[in-house]
């Protein structure tokens, strides 16, 4: 499909319009029972949830089903059509969705880089916005969904579920009120085993992908694919995901924020780390993996008085030697996937989606907090209540989250040809202000990185510069070239506005 200009779109939409009206109960106005209208974009992975969670509600039911691979999109269209009695109308071009009658919400799983475009586009056509996280790919795209959302009065909800989960909301009042002393430190932890995508190379795009509204807002490559496999592993080519510092990255990253009651973006942020490892996998010193993301990163975050830091670790985690966290997560699983609180009086581990435990400062167990909520219904809720205040994850909520990962990147990759050595990492660090361990957690890093057969003087971690950020202006006085990195060149077509321009 040649690039969609906006003149053509709207003649395009119009007739989409009336195709539309011939599926049964669209929309609120055509349906008796008032069902809410809904347009899921992007349905290959998490999106499958999204349809789940609308067809399985009682107030919704999904009218549109937009994905630019024809063959997931008609396939879903036809599973939904069995739970709730009709089919779905599909398109490629999420813009005829969003012109349509009869669509009053949006929700969106697509790749990262789409999730800021899609938002504002469907709220700059009066729907409320379910966006999966990351809300955004850059910093820029955040405040302009921030933006979009109060301009157009709309319900914007972000997907970092564990904001709706009971067990973290008890847990974190028991926090709140001292349970485990003053608290200032989090460490977030997204120890998740992710083995190579494949060697760099040129590869066919799959025959049912539009691949010219699948990059969107990101750049038109040539070669176009250059990983085996097109769809998910985009997650760790810089382009389009964010690696795992924003993918897993910012349910943790939210978690720790919001359970130091942390409402602003880091003063500094540091990170150092590397795409380690997949050599000595593969037994090939010359192996070059198509990814450009690390899958080993630590990031240090600076908020004055409080202090988050992020580790990243995509290689093996089995039996690990960190023995104080194996005991706060009561497991050596490859896996480790949540958030430490240190408190003067003892730890709070977030250990998955709807778990929390505390404890005292000799890691006897206190409490435990268990249990989950539907992030989907909330959303539906105020949507139907029109309460902004009724969201658990407001579009502001998900931009500060998403920021903390966009941050870290940022330093990482301006970093990314800057090899030192375990001594040289030690003597920057020293110098960094951290409430953790700089010099601890970097010894626990090189150790994962080694007992992992990385030859670290073969192939050395990366150290990016420390970087003074400004919470207000969002911009790095100190350096230009961090300060080019909030936002990105967008092609022609796509282009995200920025905040003033929404």
């Amino acid at each position: 499909m040649s690039r969609i200009t906006r003149r053509r779109f709207v003649g395009q939409s119009l007739a989409a319009s009336a195709a539309v009206m011939a599926v049964p109960y669209i929309g609120r106005a055509q349906n008796p029972n008032g069902k809410l209208g809904v347009a899921v974009v992007g349905v290959k992975g998490r999106g499958g949830s999204h349809l789940d969670a609308f067809v399985g509600d009682s107030r919704t039911h999904v009218v549109f089903i937009a994905d630019v691979d024809e063959y997931v999109g008609k396939s879903r269209a036809e599973s939904v059509a069995k739970k709730q009695g009709f089919a779905p109308k599909v398109v490629r071009d999420m813009r005829e969705a969003f012109e349509a009658p009869g669509v009053d919400i949006v929700s969106t799983a697509t790749p990262n880089h789409w999730h800021a475009l899609c938002g504002i586009w469907a709220m700059q056509a009066g729907k409320d916005v379910y966006i999966e996280k990351p809300v955004c790919h850059e910093i820029a795209e955040g405040s302009a969904l921030i933006a979009a959302a109060r301009k157009y009065k709309k319900i914007c909800q972000v997907g970092t579920q564990c904001r709706s989960s009971k067990g973290i909301i008890e847990a974190f009042q028991f926090m709140k009120e001292g349970g485990i002393g003053e608290v200032k430190f989090a460490r977030g932890l997204c120890y998740k085993r992710r083995k190579s995508i494949g060697p760099l190379g040129d590869y066919p795009v799959p025959a049912e992908v539009d691949f010219n509204l699948w990059s969107g807002p990101a750049p038109y490559t040539t070669p176009k694919v250059t990983r085996p496999q097109f769809h998910y592993d985009w997650h760790w080519q810089r382009h389009y995901g964010n690696g795992d510092l924003g993918n897993q990255g910012p349910h943790q990253t939210d978690i720790a924020r919001w359970g130091l009651g942390i409402d602003q973006h880091p003063v500094s942020v540091i990170s150092y780390g590397g795409r380690l490892g997949y050599q000595a996998e593969r037994k090939d010193d010359n192996y070059v993996d198509a990814g450009d993301t690390a899958n080993t990163e630590v990031s240090i975050y600076d908020y004055g008085d409080k202090c988050i830091v992020f580790e990243t670790r995509g290689l093996s985690v089995k039996d690990s030697a960190d023995e104080e966290l194996n005991k706060l997560f009561q497991s050596t699983d490859e896996n480790k996937i949540g958030v430490v609180f240190y408190g003067s009086e003892g730890y709070l581990a977030q250990v998955s989606y709807a778990h929390c435990i505390a404890y005292d400062k000799q890691m006897k167990v206190i409490k435990e907090f268990k249990g989950g909520e539907d992030h989907f219904r909330n959303f539906i809720d105020a949507a139907i209540s029109r309460k902004v205040e009724d969201l658990r994850a407001e579009a502001r909520e998900g931009h500060l989250s998403a920021a903390i990962s966009h941050l870290g990147n940022i330093s990482y990759y301006l970093g990314q040809d800057n090899k030192v050595s375990a001594e040289e990492a030690r003597k920057v660090l020293s110098g960094v202000k951290s409430l953790d361990d700089n010099l601890a957690t970097l010894d626990r890093t090189l150790k994962h990185l080694t007992d992992n057969g990385v030859d670290l003087k073969k192939y050395p971690i990366s150290m990016g510069p420390l970087l003074a950020f400004d919470p207000e202006k969002e911009v790095f006085p100190e350096s230009k070239e961090a300060t080019a990195l909030v936002s990105r060149t967008y092609r022609e077509g796509f282009v995200c506005p920025k905040a003033a321009e929404v």
